[in-house]
Parts: C-alpha cells; sequence; structure tokens
C-alpha cells in the first residue's frame, strides 16, 4: 500500500496515465508499444489541446471520474490543434488544482527552442520519440523503471 502522500512502486501500475497524441496511427503504436513495454497503467488518451484540458478539469465526457480519473503522468505531445502541449503544460503549471501533475513531453521534435521552452514552462521530462518501434519499446521499457521509482504526487492529491 502506497504512502497517502505520494504513488510509490507497489501502486504505481494501476495508475492512469494521459496520452495526449492529435496523430491516430501514433497512438496505435504508442499503445501497441505500453504494452510490449510492459506497462500495465490504464491509458486514457485525447487527441487536441482542448481535450487534454477537459479531461483535466474533469468537464464534459471526462466530468465522470471513476471512468476518466486524474491521471499520475500526462505525456503530451507539443504539435496538436486547438492547443500546444507547451500551452496545455502552462495551463497546468498555473492552475493551482493541478500543478504538481507530471508531465512528460513525449514529441519528434529535436528543436532546442522547443526543448528549452518545454523545460522552461515546468516539464518534468522531455522524451524524444524514436523512429524505430524497437527504439521505442526500449524507451518506453526505460522509462517505465524510472517512473515506478519516482514520488509522485498521488492523483487526489493533485
Amino acid at each position: 500500500m502506497g504512502n497517502p502522500g505520494f504513488i510509490d512502486r507497489t501502486s504505481f501500475a494501476r495508475q492512469t496515465i494521459l496520452l495526449a497524441e492529435d496523430n491516430e496511427d501514433d497512438v496505435v503504436i504508442m499503445r501497441a508499444a505500453l504494452e510490449k513495454a510492459g506497462i500495465k497503467n490504464p491509458v486514457q488518451v485525447v487527441a487536441d489541446g482542448e481535450q487534454a484540458l477537459a479531461y483535466l478539469r474533469g468537464e464534459g465526457e471526462y466530468a465522470d471520474r471513476a471512468k476518466h480519473p486524474l491521471p499520475i503522468m500526462l505525456l503530451l505531445d507539443l504539435k496538436m490543434p486547438k492547443r500546444t502541449g507547451l500551452e496545455v503544460i502552462e495551463w497546468i503549471r498555473h492552475n493551482d488544482a493541478l500543478k504538481r501533475l507530471t508531465v512528460h513531453i513525449l514529441s519528434a521534435s529535436t528543436r532546442a527552442a522547443d526543448v528549452t521552452r518545454a523545460a522552461e514552462l515546468g516539464a518534468n521530462a522531455y522524451l524524444i520519440k524514436p523512429s524505430r518501434y524497437d527504439d521505442l519499446v526500449a524507451m518506453l521499457a526505460a522509462w517505465n523503471q524510472l517512473a515506478q521509482y519516482q514520488a509522485l504526487p498521488a492523483a487526489s492529491e493533485v
């Protein structure tokens, strides 16, 4: 049983991960790669920046927290319609109820300006999507190992 103030390794895999990704093919690939990497967490998906904010606010179709629980972590694409990943993280970091949410940018962009801006806005990590599927699986497996050992704020604490 985890510490009531944070999620520990024993309860990490039961926590929801929110994937904000606008490309349907990338969503299919990510789901398969997460499974192949042995990541057991439930994954919720939103297709644009506005949906990400609605999910985090618990608004509209995301109001039922039994179906759409607050995530332990957000895997956030940068180049999304309606609101970019950078706009989403900026909103999160200025929202008192969500500002401690763990946000990992997951992007193909290697632009120094994107990496720098994500860090300035408070991204916990900036992961560059590998172009090869096997490399993506390996990266996600390594990320999962590290993430399990992080002391992450409990969703009810976020």
